[in-house]
């Protein structure tokens, strides 16, 4: 077994079965590619490193053979990898990543051009139907060329994808490493989610008690980040408000935060979207908040509790489609579908993500999806229940 076998899967399924050739081309981001290769097998990805002559003066053959235990491509031969990889044969590609794409790459694929190994393969994948993504990294003076940039749009009109670059003063960087593999995940999804706006509340709120202190929930926002990530892989435009958490926020979601619910609810009339999802953690009392810092050596101090509007009313006034949670502990799974269902009604939801506590374990969960007359259990990593909750969530 290879030494790489070992890191497979290890992170999820999503790529699992999936064999994407990985084109790397003489920009100096090429060195980043040793972890790009490697975090795609995490998520069960077959990854093919095939090198430009250029790219070879930045990245040994050796170095990307070791990465990924696959042959690494630095010349097309008698066997024909171009087309036993891209073209019209059982067990090809499923995917080509270029990353990184020189402007000289993309300029030469929009323009059938194909002399080195890695637009060669682009010519195959092209003519082939083959998805293509592409991760450009190049000074920025050369992505702004209008001539680069009119090969850009003439690619993506042709289907090629592209994720980045990050603008950073005069420098056109290639994405984050994050950006690019979700970017994959989600190119090679279902779409079940394609075209639809989706808008996820999550995290903690937490209300004040003085100018220091606050008082908030234990929700760690892992659930709404790991559901915004699902649906973003399934082709939704994906937008999180996130307040308190303790968990990365993805790089590739656009994020507004709030603290308080007062917060939220001055956000709630932006909302637009198609669905949206409440997996957050509210407070259902503030306080009448004290100036400056409560004396910490006062052995009694009394607060007074009032209640807040509940949000899921207002958030339904601005969506029809809206898809609430319901956590208990130590309940039966009958009063626990119980107690989704008298929340689906009473605030007109169209469905209830309801788990008890007790059940959620490091590193797994289970949950009950609940809609009027359909309910489904799912038990598994916080990933595969995200991603299991989306599809479910597809069909609304």
């Amino acid at each position: 077994m290879h030494p790489s076998e070992a890191i497979v899967g290890s992170l999820s399924s999503l790529l699992q079965g999936k064999k994407i050739v990985l084109g790397i081309t003489g920009s100096i981001a090429a060195v980043e590619c040793f972890e790009l290769a490697r975090d795609l097998m995490r998520h069960g990805a077959t990854v093919i490193p095939v090198l430009t002559e250029e790219a070879q003066k930045l990245v040994t053959p050796y170095a990307m053979n070791f990465a990924t235990g696959q042959e690494t491509i630095v010349e097309l031969d008698g066997r024909v990898q171009h087309v036993t990889l891209f073209g019209d044969v059982p067990g090809r590609a499923d995917l080509l990543l270029i990353a990184p794409s020189t402007a000289n790459t993309i300029s030469k694929i929009a323009c059938g051009i194909d002399d080195t190994t890695v637009t060669t393969m682009a010519t195959v994948a092209l003519g082939s139907g083959v998805p293509i993504l592409i991760a450009p990294a190049m000074h920025g003076a050369m992505f702004n060329n209008p001539m680069v940039a009119e090969n850009i749009e003439r690619l993506k009109k042709a289907g090629v994808e592209f994720v980045g670059p990050r603008m950073e003063g005069k420098k056109a960087k290639i994405a984050v490493r994050e950006e690019i593999v979700h970017a994959v995940i989600r190119k090679l999804s279902e779409g079940k989610m394609k075209g639809r706006r989706l808008l996820m509340i999550g995290g903690s709120s937490a209300e004040s008690m003085d100018d220091m202190r606050i008082v908030t929930n234990k929700g760690t926002g892992e659930t709404a980040v790991e559901l915004a990530k699902a649906a973003y892989h399934e082709g939704a435009d994906v937008e999180l408000w996130m307040g308190r958490c303790t968990v990365l926020l993805p790089s590739f979601i656009p994020i507004k935060r709030f603290e308080s619910l007062a917060d939220l609810e001055k956000m709630i009339p932006d909302i637009d979207h198609d669905l949206v999802v409440v997996p957050a953690a509210l407070s259902d009392f503030t306080f009448d908040k004290k100036r400056g810092k409560l004396p910490s050596e006062a052995k009694v101090t009394k607060l007074q509790l009032r209640s807040v509007p509940k949000m899921l009313p207002l958030i339904v006034k601005r969506c029809d489609k809206v898809i609430g949670f319901k956590a208990e502990s130590g309940v039966k799974k009958d009063d626990l579908v119980k107690e989704a269902v008298e929340s689906l009604d009473r605030n007109l939801l169209q469905a209830v993500v309801a788990n008890d506590l007790d059940d959620v374990k490091p590193g797994r969960t289970k949950v009950v999806f609940v809609r009027s007359r359909y309910q489904a259990e799912i038990e598994g990593s916080k990933t595969e229940v995200a991603h299991q909750l989306i599809k479910e969530m597809s069909r609304i």
